[in-house]
C-alpha cells in the first residue's frame, strides 16, 4: 500500500513540476507551445479563408471550447488523471507478477526505423481511436458523456478539444493493452501525436478543404462537419464518419457519407437545446442524467 501511495504522491508533484517546466522552458518538444501554435496557426487560416464566411471569429462557443483545451490536456491531469495513470499501470504490472509475467509484449519492433514504428502506431492508435469513437454513439450510457463534444452548434478549430474528461479514459484505457503488447518504447511518438492534434484542428476547423484523393485517407472539414449533423440519415442512425486522423476506417466499413456540401447544415444532437452550455453543468450532465 505504501508503494502505491508514493506512486500518487509523486504523479501529482511530478506532473506539476513536468507543467511548471514546459511552460517556463521552450523547446523542440515542449508540448504546451506546440499546441499553442498549432491553434493560432490554424485559427489564422478559419481568418484568413473562412468557409461559413458569415460566422464570427470569436463564434459561439469559442471560450468555452479553448478552456476546454487547457482543462482535457492539462488541469485534468494535474487533478489526478495522471496519478490515476500511474497506479493503474503499476496495479496491472503486479496483478502480472502474480503469474509470472513480467511485460506483455508480444512483438518487439524497436529494431525497425523509426518512421516505420511512428507510423505502425500511428495506424494502430488510431484504429483503435475509430472503435472506441463509433462505441461513444452506439453505447446509450457512452453517449451521455460524448454529448459534450456534439453539443457544439458552430464549428472551429477548438471544438476538437470539447470532450468530457471520462473519454481520455476510456480512450486511454482501450488502448493501453493493444499498443503494449507491440513493445513501443519511441520517444518520437511526440511527432506522431502533434500530427493527430494538427489534422483534429483542420477537422473541426471553419475552412472548406477535402484534400481531393488524400481525403479518402485523411479526415477533412467537408467530411467531419457531417459527423456534428444533427439530422442523421436513416441508414447511418447512429452517426456516421466516425475517423479522428484517418478517413479510411470509414470509406473500409461502411461508415461513411459525405452527400453533398455540410457547409450548412445544423449541427448538435435531438434534444440539445436543453443541454447546459457551461462547463461546470456539462461535465456533470452524464452523472446527473442517469439519476433521471
Amino acid at each position: 500500500m505504501e508503494k502505491y501511495l508514493k506512486i500518487i504522491q509523486e504523479s501529482f508533484t511530478g506532473y506539476f513540476n513536468y507543467l511548471l517546466q514546459e511552460i517556463a522552458n521552450p523547446s523542440w518538444t515542449n508540448y504546451f507551445y506546440w499546441l499553442l501554435g498549432l491553434s493560432f496557426m490554424v485559427w489564422f487560416l478559419e481568418i484568413l479563408a473562412p468557409w461559413r464566411k458569415d460566422q464570427k471569429i470569436f463564434r459561439k462557443g469559442f471560450w468555452l471550447d479553448t478552456f476546454y483545451i487547457f482543462f482535457n490536456f492539462f488541469l485534468f491531469s494535474l487533478i489526478g488523471y495522471n496519478a490515476l495513470s500511474n497506479l493503474g499501470v503499476e496495479l496491472f504490472n503486479d496483478f502480472l507478477g502474480l503469474f509470472g509475467i513480467e511485460n506483455i509484449v508480444a512483438f518487439k519492433i524497436q529494431d525497425l526505423p523509426a518512421w516505420t514504428q511512428l507510423l505502425i502506431m500511428f495506424v494502430i492508435a488510431d484504429f483503435i481511436q475509430w472503435n472506441v469513437h463509433r462505441q461513444l454513439h452506439r453505447r446509450p450510457w457512452l453517449w451521455e458523456f460524448h454529448k459534450i463534444h456534439h453539443s457544439v452548434k458552430e464549428m472551429g478549430f477548438a471544438a476538437q478539444f470539447r470532450f468530457h474528461f471520462m473519454e481520455t479514459i476510456i480512450y486511454k484505457s482501450v488502448q493501453y493493452i493493444p499498443l503494449a503488447m507491440i513493445g513501443f518504447g519511441i520517444q518520437e511518438f511526440f511527432v506522431v501525436h502533434m500530427f493527430s492534434v494538427l489534422v483534429g484542428h483542420l477537422n473541426h476547423a471553419n475552412v472548406g478543404w477535402s484534400y481531393g484523393v488524400l481525403g479518402y485517407v485523411f479526415n477533412n472539414p467537408r467530411m467531419h462537419i457531417w459527423h456534428h449533423s444533427k439530422e442523421l440519415p436513416e441508414a447511418h442512425r447512429y452517426g456516421m464518419n466516425f475517423g479522428l486522423s484517418l478517413s479510411l476506417w470509414d470509406y473500409l466499413f461502411g461508415t461513411a457519407y459525405v452527400p453533398k456540401s455540410g457547409k450548412n447544415i445544423e449541427l448538435g444532437f435531438e434534444g440539445d437545446e436543453n443541454f447546459p452550455e457551461d462547463f461546470g453543468n456539462q461535465v456533470l450532465f452524464p452523472f446527473r442524467s442517469k439519476e433521471k
